[in-house]
């Protein structure tokens, strides 16, 4: 058995040991969890994990390789990525390459051997917090100063949104959608062209006037990393675009439009990441298996005079998971229903964006 070569050092002075696989580097994340059992390669390319050291909780990862078409961002911006085991021989005919070759091409460092089901119960019991990976000789004392002395990042929007407008046409495409890339994971995208959109995907400080200018038929918010309050400009512009568009909101974007409103948001103790939890949408009764990936909600006692309505429930701490407007012309949810990876219970809600973009164009034509 070979030496340990790497290992966590936490703020509280606890160790984890292990080996290095990836990029060859240290550094300083947000430590989070995932519980999904299945779409590693769709977590560790999705922007909303910018920054963090990703613990996966089931024990295998890289079994299946990486496939060149199942990315949600071609650029890599997690911190690392954490795991029992690491699978560097994958049994599948569609991968390109390995996990570890993707991490050493996206400057990304990971260890594994260590614990996981131990590390991810510290997390829930005692948050999520600074940890840093480093090489095995690194003395606790040394790692403390790095932990203390390095504060992590609040621009991570501005770093993992598009620079200039791009478009995602659809055949036969019945509306016009301009969505605002926070972080945008591109089965969103895909989801919307599938259902009949053109879609116009524009920069996170892109202006009122500029959106007003393209004369959509509906706004999207899209997910992202981070707090929300770190956003003023997309909460500047919906504050001004209120009213004016369908407007459909998911994960940083249902935190957003929330704010927006006047409502707040509060950080979590640990989030909420993996494909299993349950939602209730309390206008229906129906329960929902949702696939979500947050470190904020928002707050339900600051909801009141806003013109929001809660709409949907987490039923494991009853955090607010969907909001709509009194004038039903915005709607949000905090999970994920372009499900990828995690269930399809949710699919229904772009049907609902559709036919509110289609509402307005039908009170249009009658006017």
């Amino acid at each position: 058995m070979r030496d340990y070569d790497c290992k966590l050092i936490f703020e509280d002075g606890t160790e984890y040991k292990g080996y290095s696989f990836g990029a060859k580097k240290e550094a300083v994340c947000e430590i989070v969890f995932n519980t999904s059992m299945v779409g590693y390669q769709e977590i560790i390319s999705d922007p909303s994990y910018t920054d963090q050291a990703i613990v996966m909780s089931y024990p295998l990862i890289g079994n299946y390789g990486i496939t060149d078409e199942d990315f949600e961002s071609k650029l890599l911006s997690l911190g690392a990525l954490i795991v029992r085991e690491v699978n560097e021989s994958p049994s599948n005919f569609r991968y390109t390459r390995t996990l570890s070759e993707l991490l050493e091409e996206g400057n990304v460092p990971g260890i594994y051997g260590i614990d996981t089901r131990k590390l991810v119960r510290s997390i829930r019991d005692k948050g999520s917090g600074k940890v840093l990976l480093t090489k095995i000789d690194t003395t606790l004392e040394e790692g403390l100063r790095k932990l203390s002395g390095t504060e992590l990042r609040h621009d991570a929007v501005s770093r993992c949104s598009c620079k200039k407008k791009w478009y995602a046409r659809t055949s036969n495409p019945k509306y016009s959608v301009v969505a605002i890339d926070c972080g945008m994971k591109m089965n969103i995208v895909r989801e919307l062209n599938r259902h009949g959109c053109n879609v116009t995907v524009v920069p996170y400080n892109t202006t009122s006037e500029e959106i007003i200018a393209m004369k959509p038929d509906g706004l999207f918010i899209s997910n992202g990393p981070g707090d929300p309050e770190d956003v003023p400009e997309v909460i500047k512009t919906l504050k001004e675009l209120r009213g004016t568009f369908p407007t459909f909101g998911i994960c940083l974007g249902h935190q957003l439009i929330a704010l927006s409103y006047g409502a707040k948001t509060y950080k979590l103790k640990f989030g909420h990441r993996g494909g299993n939890h349950p939602v209730k949408d309390i206008t229906t009764g129906r329960i929902e298996i949702t696939s979500q990936n947050h470190s904020y909600a928002v707050d339900e006692s600051s909801l009141s005079g806003t013109g929001l309505n809660v709409t949907h429930i987490n039923l494991l701490d009853n955090t607010v998971e969907g909001l709509s407007g009194e004038d039903g012309k915005v709607f949000s949810v905090q999970y994920h229903p372009e499900s990828a990876p995690g269930p399809q219970d949710s699919n229904y809600l772009f049907d609902r964006f559709v036919a509110n973009m289609q509402k307005v164009k039908n009170d249009t034509l009658n006017y």
